[in-house]
């Protein structure tokens, strides 16, 4: 994808609970070579039972311990990225047969609680060096960790008032982190219907509907969480019942749905939120009609973007293109792809504020590790 594509980016999920730090670091800077600054890392802590268990531990570590190895790792990476190799280290010296300079690069030395990571990174800089951190965090811990190293979060909710709600508080966050709000953009996550008029868009929807697999989102419910609901009751609260996992991705859901207090979160009711698109809002009309849904959205939430759900493939994406598109560049809301060609993926989503030459903003708490070569420049 990357070979045949100039403009888009990719983000790919890690695990900081199941990964080495060193490895990892090697593998995005490889990846960000080969696209020319258009990669991403999607940070998560993990919290399946059943991946603990087959990554070779007896239980899933606690969900707020994970997020302070999370952070521990982070900083190993961010040590690895900005602070082995100085931007002069290359030097591609023919005549004396040198490609790096050796008193340009150097270990890390990283003795952590958690990791012990001696270094010199293997990798020399890539464009962005450090790859764009995006994150997901929806527990206090969550929240806390993303906006103190994100720079784009994946936000949950189904209810304008409850998200707006949580962009506020998600942008103070930045701010008591020393981070500027605008540098971490906000992305909401919804499921879009599209046709030539509203009804047959209704149409479309209530057709997929029909052919949804209640017990199928069950399976995979049970999937996310590594609980065995033929076990669990059909009555059963899920946001008081089962495994961890299971009551806070419940709990999760619950306060971004509108008028959802006193909702009992039987399997049957969560079956009817997993059925098409997964739980997310939902967009279903003309072009005009989504389109004055997704603008209204941005205006009273304050979210940057959007992360497009789907129930079918490619049909969905299809009509992304068929009908969404044209609209919104004829409403001049459409991202330019001209412009973004030869931009790392930082300078896409950020702007050359927050991204200077594609590489961290000063706030952003990686920044600290950059080797510049002065004096008292220690990455330690």
């Amino acid at each position: 994808m990357a070979a045949v594509t100039k403009t888009l980016s990719f983000g790919l999920t890690a695990s900081t609970t199941y990964e080495a730090p060193y490895s990892l670091a090697r593998r995005f800077s490889t990846l960000d070579h080969l696209t020319n600054g258009r990669i991403a890392w999607n940070v998560v802590t993990s919290y399946l039972e059943s991946a603990a268990r087959s990554f070779g531990l007896k239980d899933q570590i606690p969900h707020d311990e994970r997020y302070v190895i999370a952070d521990e790792f982070l900083e190993v990476t961010y040590k690895l990225w900005e602070g082995s190799w100085r931007d002069d280290a290359v030097v591609k010296d023919d005549i004396h047969k040198q490609y790096t300079h050796p008193e340009r690069v150097r270990r890390i030395d990283h003795e952590g609680k958690h990791f012990q990571v001696a270094g010199p990174h293997l990798v020399e800089p890539s464009r962005q060096r450090t790859p764009f951190i995006f994150q997901a965090g929806a527990s206090k811990a969550g929240k806390a960790f993303a906006t103190k190293h994100a720079e784009a979060m994946f936000l949950p909710g189904m209810d304008i008032k409850l998200v707006k709600k949580l962009v506020k508080e998600i942008r103070q966050s930045a701010i008591d982190q020393g981070r500027d709000p605008r540098g971490v953009k906000l992305i909401a996550g919804i499921h879009i219907v599209l046709d030539d008029t509203d009804e047959l868009a209704q149409k479309k929807y209530d057709e997929y509907l029909s052919y949804a697999d209640l017990e199928g989102s069950l399976a995979l419910f049970g999937g996310w969480t590594g609980t065995d609901l033929t076990q669990v009751p059909d009555d059963a609260d899920l946001k008081f019942t089962g495994p961890p996992a299971m009551q806070s991705m419940v709990e999760n859901w619950s306060e971004t749905i509108p008028d959802s207090d006193g909702i009992k979160w039987t399997k049957a009711r969560v079956a009817q939120e997993l059925a098409l698109g997964g739980p997310h809002a939902r967009a279903v009309g003309s072009a005009k009609t989504v389109a004055d849904i997704l603008e209204r959205w941005v205006e009273e939430t304050d979210i940057d973007g959007f992360n497009f759900s789907y129930a079918i493939v490619p049909g969905d994406f299809e009509d992304h293109v068929k009908y969404l598109v044209p609209e919104l560049k004829a409403r001049g809301v459409f991202w330019d792809a001209d412009a973004a060609e030869g931009k790392t993926m930082r300078e896409v989503y950020l702007g050359s504020d927050f991204a200077g030459e594609g590489r961290l903003g000063h706030d952003h708490p990686g920044y600290q590790y950059k080797w510049t070569g002065e004096d008292g420049d220690d990455t330690k």
